[in-house]
């Protein structure tokens, strides 16, 4: 028991010893992990300034090398600026650009201002040599006559081969220094103005070539206008703008691609520039047409009403070219105007023109078509063709004002539920008042002649033409739409009355020559002698009557109408020749009846179905 005790004794002494030895250790490796910490703080900030410092390191070796690079490219400056000063060669545009390029790159990092500046000379000299290369490419693709093919005009591309060599040198050129991009360039200003001289000239071969493909176009629409119908004479001039707003369009495309500036006020000021020829030349072509229109224009007012029509279905097209150059100014619509005023003028005109026709001297025997009669014809059914133009017009001019100088009132459009009257509605009113018109200088004329059979007869065929082509068989199908039911009415009245007068004028004469008076009551031989009197004037008055239709053609123009008019003309007189015939037979007015009685009815009716054969 004493040596178990002693045993345990020892191992609780060891035990302790233990305990106290790993207390130590703990105390030990704590203080040593403390310091660790205290070290780790001390070292981080050095790591981190050790590994800038190697980035620092990095960049500044390869700056080193950039430069190193830079400096031994020098070497050969000179042989580079002897290719500078020769200019770019064919098919080494690219070679030559590669100088320039390294050229700029080394004014970079260039510390020396002389080297700076000898480098900028070098790239100033390029840039020139580059532009002079673009003028003369621009100026290939711009010389010589434009291309013919027939009377229609050939819009023309810039020739692709060019087109080829121009794309990579324009491209190239755009990224020259500039002041607004390289402020700090010595070369910048001078570049900038080299290339605004070579978009100058570029506008200026471009708009001269332009102006020289439309121009052959525009003479000929001029001259064609003499004596082409007003209304084909128009779709010319409206096929030469449509001609012309295409190369505007096309131009402007291809200054997009071409122009070595391209910042949009430069190329608003370049376009402006090659559109100033092309403008000279509509302005002209437009003030040569509005010329002719004014030296006679009661001969030409379709000319006028197509330029008009034309002009005002292409306005938008032209704003919205013109809106691309930068600055006010709207030459169509100035021209617009002026056309417009001319316009305007021919409704007035025309009235008056119908009005002073009535003062005209008739002849005796005319009885064909007044001149004023064919021409009021053909305005109207033309007027179909330009009716958007004829509808402006008098939309512009008011409801009536085309009356001025008649002593009426007449004021703005008028209106309806405050809605202006519609064009059309403006139109039928125009069209009325010429037909008022027309008519009543036609039966002023009519009554003018000495004989009044044949100023009948004048007016029944004027008349008579102007319902057949313009109710019944009008050229132009869409006439009479124009024609509202008051004008038809008023026609259809002037035509009976026309025919009337000219039976009134014609066979009055025979009918009173049937006629009874007081001597067919009285008794004796008096009656006798008034019947033989009676057959004898009224076979002289039907030799008479057939004498002036053979000279003065009754509708000849219309054999359905004439014939018509025969048949009315049989049924007036034969059935009073065939009673008062009857009747005289029956009182045995004379012994020898045939000698008085020289044609029967049936050879009468026969005679006077001849008047209209």
């Amino acid at each position: 028991m004493d040596d178990d005790s002693a045993e345990i004794e020892l191992l609780e002494q060891n035990l302790n010893k233990t305990h106290q030895i790993s207390q130590r250790m703990t105390s030990i490796l704590t203080n040593f992990d403390t310091r660790l910490v205290k070290l780790e703080k001390s070292i981080l900030p050095l790591y981190n300034s050790t590994q800038k410092l190697k980035q620092r390191a990095h960049n500044i070796d390869r700056a080193l090398l950039k430069i190193d690079e830079v400096a031994s490219s020098q070497d050969g400056i000179a042989v580079e600026e002897g290719l500078v000063l020769r200019g770019p060669q064919l098919g080494q545009l690219d070679a030559y650009i590669d100088i320039l390029e390294r050229l700029n790159a080394a004014i970079a990092f260039k510390s020396s201002d002389a080297d700076s500046r000898d480098m900028a000379r070098l790239i100033e000299t390029g840039a020139k040599k580059l532009s002079q290369l673009y003028t003369k490419l621009v100026a290939e693709g711009s010389s010589g006559s434009p291309p013919v093919s027939g009377l229609a005009f050939m819009l023309t591309e810039f020739p692709p081969s060019l087109m080829s060599s121009l794309t990579p040198l324009v491209a190239f050129l755009r990224t020259l220094p500039l002041p607004s991009t390289h402020p700090s360039h010595p070369a910048a200003s001078a570049i900038l103005n080299t290339l605004k001289d070579a978009q100058r000239g570029y506008a200026d071969m471009r708009g001269n070539w332009s102006r020289k493909a439309l121009e052959m176009h525009s003479r000929r629409a001029v001259d064609r206008a003499e004596t082409l119908d007003g209304v084909a004479a128009g779709k010319e001039f409206s096929v030469w703008i449509d001609s012309l707003l295409r190369v505007t369009e096309t131009e402007y495309t291809l200054l997009t691609e071409l122009a070595p500036l391209s910042s949009n006020t430069l190329i608003a000021s370049t376009y402006d520039t090659l559109l100033t020829p092309l403008l000279t030349l509509f302005t002209d072509t437009l003030s040569s047409l509005t010329s002719l229109i004014k030296r006679s224009l009661h001969k030409y007012t379709f000319h006028a009403l197509s330029a008009f029509s034309a002009l005002s279905m292409s306005q938008s097209r032209w704003e919205s070219v013109l809106a691309k150059r930068g600055r006010e100014g709207n030459e169509l619509r100035d021209g617009l105007n002026a056309i417009r005023g001319v316009c305007l003028r021919s409704f007035p005109e025309l009235l008056a023109d119908l009005k002073l026709a009535a003062i005209g001297k008739g002849s005796d025997l005319s009885v064909s078509l007044a001149d004023i009669t064919i021409s009021t014809v053909q305005y109207l059914n033309r007027i179909p063709d330009v009716q958007d133009a004829v509808g402006s017009a008098l939309s512009a001019l008011g409801d009536g004002n085309w009356r001025m100088g008649d002593g009426k009132q007449v004021g703005k459009t008028a209106k309806s539920n405050s809605v202006e009257v519609k064009e059309k509605v403006l139109i039928q009113h125009f069209v009325y008042d010429v037909m008022n018109t027309l008519i009543g200088s036609l039966t002023t004329l009519s009554r003018t002649q000495r004989r009044p059979p044949f100023g009948s007869v004048f007016l029944l065929n004027n008349i008579s033409h102007l319902v057949s082509h313009l109710v019944l068989r009008p050229t132009n199908p869409n006439t009479p739409s124009l024609l509202s039911k008051p004008t038809i009415d008023f026609l259809t009245s002037s035509w009976r009355t026309a025919k009337a007068g000219y039976f009134d004028a014609n066979f009055s004469p025979l009918m009173q020559a049937l006629a009874d008076d007081t001597r067919d009551k009285t008794s004796g031989s008096g009656w006798k002698a008034a019947a033989k009197e009676k057959f004898t004037r009224f076979y002289d008055l039907l030799e008479e009557v057939g004498e002036r239709h053979r000279m003065a053609k009754v509708l000849d123009e219309d054999p359905e109408e004439r014939s018509a008019v025969g048949e009315e003309v049989v049924k007036l007189v034969v059935p009073s020749l065939q009673r008062f015939m009857q009747k005289q037979k029956e009182r045995e007015f004379s012994k020898n009846p045939q000698k008085y009685i020289k044609l029967s009815p049936e050879e009468v009716e026969s005679r006077i179905r001849n008047f209209y054969n």
